[in-house]
């Protein structure tokens, strides 16, 4: 089925309180693996890839940001769930203005190092751009601590309840992806929410669409009340990767001659397979948290 349009997706999850799982995709497999757990439990979805990472000056070779929103879309239209499509996490305003013109019809401007005022002052105009062009924009408000090298880094910043009405009501953006307690690459462990800082944010803007990013490290338990203030959308990431990585070791430990049977003939030696099966497994795990199963 073609794009469903995110306000639509977003509508539909706050009727029926639950969320929209965002299950990281970063290639081929992994897609497919996303697609086969949201098909397989009749969920709604949203597809997509990490801005940050596409368009990282860092990276070897230089990415084809259009490869990817067509990708991304033809999953969609051969879906049998309704998806959107986001470009996640960019920095670079210029990579998220042409993603909304590419095929993705949610984006997201991400700059914790940018002052607030800039940063409200360029999400306004991404906004406006991507709206004229049919997609939405989520933006973020507040800083998740980070916990990518085993220990959490208590660099982060809670969301201000009132900073969040200002911010929302200057920038028009149609999701606001909050700091509550939830932890950016959490590779180890659990922990709960500050339930309470997300219940006063919901009640200074109950009408605003509210995002957890870092769900990885959210406890089951605290992410299933806030479904009840004001969550619609949920981001994975990490351990989606740690699966796929676990699963590709094993596939390559393995002793074949023949390198087909390692990729592109589909069958039990397969690595491809082995990754997109592992990323299918993985969201099987997660997605019931959510409230979405069967809602497609």
């Amino acid at each position: 089925m073609p794009l469903v349009p995110i306000p639509q997706l977003v509508q539909a999850a706050r009727a029926r309180t639950y969320a929209l799982g965002y299950f990281e995709s970063w290639n081929l497999e992994s897609l497919q693996g996303v697609l086969d757990a949201a098909e397989a439990t009749r969920s709604p979805t949203i597809l997509g890839f990490n801005g940050a990472f596409l368009s990282s000056k860092d990276r070897r070779t230089e990415e084809r940001l259009q490869w990817y929103a067509q990708l991304g879309r033809a999953a969609a239209e051969s879906a049998t769930v309704p998806c959107g499509l986001i470009f996640n996490e960019c920095p670079r305003d210029d990579w998220v203005r042409s993603a909304a013109t590419a095929g993705f019809n949610l984006v997201m401007p991400s700059d914790p190092s940018a002052r607030l005022e800039d940063y409200c002052r360029r999400v306004k105009e991404i906004a406006a751009h991507a709206h004229r062009h049919g997609a939405a924009v989520e933006a973020e408000l507040g800083e998740l601590p980070c916990g990518d090298s085993g220990q959490v880094v208590a660099n982060g910043s809670r969301t201000d309840p009132e900073a969040a009405e200002w911010f929302q009501r200057e920038t028009g953006v149609d999701l606001l992806a909050v700091s509550v307690g939830n932890i950016h690459v959490l590779v180890r462990g659990q922990q709960e929410l500050d339930l309470g800082a997300l219940q006063r944010i919901h009640r200074r803007i109950p009408e605003v669409p509210l995002v957890l990013h870092g769900g990885t490290g959210i406890g089951r338990d605290s992410l299933k009340q806030a479904l009840e203030l004001g969550v619609v959308k949920v981001n994975y990431g990490t351990y989606l990767k740690q699966r796929y990585a676990a699963a590709l070791r094993a596939a390559l430990s393995r002793d074949l001659v023949n390198p087909h049977e390692l990729y592109g003939v589909g069958g039990e030696h397969d690595v491809m397979v082995a990754g997109r099966l592992a990323v299918r497994d993985a969201v099987l795990e997660r997605i019931e948290s959510l409230g979405c199963c069967g809602k497609a």
